[in-house]
């Protein structure tokens, strides 16, 4: 059985319903569980206890929010080198567009994989023009029909990727399924 963990940090409860997004999106792959948790919440044990990660922070400066931050600095700072392996991806949304979620994606990326994780990004068009190199990405709210597709297709994607390296489920792989794959236009 694929779990998967979703952790997010929402200060005005815009990333809250990303993750919302992305649980249901993880949902689309069989045999799979997922618990969704506020950093406020969530413990290491969550951590130890999931096959793959989402974290979601709102934009704090371009980078990822101050407690999501503390959550990897003080209650996992004793876990480090205990979590390699796991799979793990990463969402925000900020104010505006341009305002800083990719980096704030790249900068949770980066704690990610200090900690051992194996991270990735998304190369399918969520909807036209809505990519997820770095993660799903919202300004403010996730309203648009592409935010929300590309919060699904992160959690779809996470869950497939452990489907695949964790439990050896290669039906599961992206590339066997009949799952639209948008070109450029």
């Amino acid at each position: 059985m694929n779990k998967i963990l979703v952790l997010y940090d929402s200060r005005t409860g815009n990333v809250a319903k990303m993750a919302d997004l992305v649980a249901a999106g993880v949902c689309e792959v069989p045999d799979t569980e997922v618990r969704v948790r506020s950093v406020k919440e969530a413990s290491a044990e969550d951590v130890y206890w999931c096959d793959g990660l989402a974290v979601g922070s709102p934009t704090n400066m371009g980078i990822l929010s101050w407690k999501m931050k503390q959550f990897w600095d003080e209650t996992m700072l004793t876990h480090w080198m205990k979590v390699d392996g796991k799979i793990a991806c990463a969402f925000s949304s900020s104010g505006g567009w341009g305002g800083g979620m990719e980096l704030a994606c790249q900068s949770i990326l980066t704690v990610l994989m200090n900690f051992g994780f194996l991270v990735f990004g998304v190369t399918d068009y969520a909807a036209k023009e809505m990519t997820l190199h770095y993660g799903a990405v919202a300004a403010k709210e996730p309203r648009e029909d592409s935010t929300q597709a590309s919060c699904r297709l992160l959690g779809r994607r996470l869950a497939e990727w452990t489907a695949v390296f964790v439990h050896g489920r290669t039906d599961q792989h992206p590339l066997n399924k009949e799952t639209p794959r948008m070109p450029p236009s």
